[in-house]
């Protein structure tokens, strides 16, 4: 069973991998927590109820549904839910958990950060994305219509339980987008499972069991580690913003209702590594190697309207930006990053042109 170790000053935590821990979640509870609330999607619910309410049997709980997406991530959708837990008793003994996907890890988590001024988190992830990302290191949050998570908080979880099998019922689009911060992992900290990525394409896509634990834990490891040397983001913790700029403008740019999270970083690590190139931190066989494992696993949705000056400019209200200065987190290896900022307006829209025009030719899978 791999277990990680966070250890941050507002709290410590293990996330486990481990097939079937879904069904001990009542062992990962306080004996002291009163009502339960489990914010989650119908689709999650429909697939795994059964086995997250036989774990939680003789607790009292409560089932929060609202329709996911990232157009659903919204301040509004935070009230409507915290309106729901006063409606059913909710109190601050209460605790959340967040079962599902990306999007329900971030608003579950916001909506335990700010119910009666913070309640306990329990995050079980149900996509790959979740799992090897954004159930881990307790940033929560919202979109607002300007860009994407404006509006957050940190606030750690009490424990993140990962179950691979519930991957099994994953569409093959949002396997794929998870598969993306998988490669994220390995550009900014392990050559290892960049080569895996890039030798074991077919092991991957298959879903082969052991080798998706060994992507998931070896992704997990770094998260932990990085989070663990950095809670909120004044350091080294940035690293793990690669492709984030770009995508997250992107997300925005597009209405949130066109790319997945995953997608969209996809993107934004194309526009990385061409940036990385420009300003002579990237080699041309280290750049060539990044691309070439982003269309492996390809193909993403069509960019059609969206332009190079739309991106650069929406990239400057970027939540990374400090001081009107954009911080792009650039590879220099595979397995290493840097963060430089104030580059160039032309050469960043020079960069995401390029980037522009590749996928407009691309024609993936």
């Amino acid at each position: 069973m791999p277990s990680f170790d966070v250890v941050t000053p507002q709290r410590s935590y293990r996330a486990i991998v481990e097939r079937g821990v879904l069904k001990e979640t009542g062992s990962h509870i306080p004996a002291s927590a009163g009502k339960i609330f489990i914010v989650t999607t119908q689709d999650v619910w429909q697939f795994h109820c059964h086995h997250l309410a036989a774990a939680l049997a003789g607790r009292s709980h409560e089932i929060l549904i609202f329709p996911g997406g990232e157009e659903h991530k919204r301040l509004s959708t935070v009230e409507s839910l915290a309106e729901q837990m006063v409606q059913r008793g909710g109190e601050r003994s209460s605790l959340v958990i967040a079962f599902g996907g990306g999007v329900v890890n971030d608003v579950a988590g916001f909506l335990a950060a700010v119910f009666m001024r913070g309640v306990p988190v329990l995050q079980i992830p149900t996509t790959l994305l979740a799992q090897v990302d954004a159930a881990i290191g307790g940033k929560t949050g919202v979109d607002l219509a300007c860009g994407k998570n404006l509006v957050g908080a940190f606030h750690q979880p009490i424990a993140v339980l990962i179950d691979p099998e519930v991957l099994s019922t994953l569409p093959e689009r949002e396997y794929r987008a998870g598969l993306f911060e998988v490669i994220k992992c390995g550009i900014i900290r392990s050559p290892e499972l960049f080569a895996l990525l890039a030798e074991r394409r077919a092991d991957v896509l298959a879903r082969k069991p052991d080798v998706v634990e060994r992507l998931i834990a070896e992704c997990v490891r770094i998260k932990a580690e990085v989070v663990s040397a950095d809670e909120r983001e004044s350091g080294i913790r940035v690293i793990l913003n690669l492709g984030h700029t770009a995508g997250h403008a992107l997300e925005a740019e597009t209405g949130y209702s066109r790319f997945l999270h995953g997608e969209a970083i996809a993107f934004g690590m194309r526009v990385a590594a061409h940036l990385a190139q420009r300003t002579g931190n990237l080699s041309d066989e280290d750049a060539a190697q990044i691309l070439n494992v982003l269309d492996l696993y390809g193909p993403v949705p069509p960019l059609a309207g969206v332009t190079a000056e739309a991106l650069a400019t929406r990239a400057l209200i970027d939540k990374k930006t400090l001081k009107g200065q954009v911080r792009w987190v650039l590879p220099v290896r595979i397995g290493d990053v840097k963060v430089v900022p104030g580059i160039d307006d032309a050469v960043v829209r020079s960069a995401i042109q390029e980037a522009l025009n590749e996928l407009s030719t691309c024609a993936g899978d």
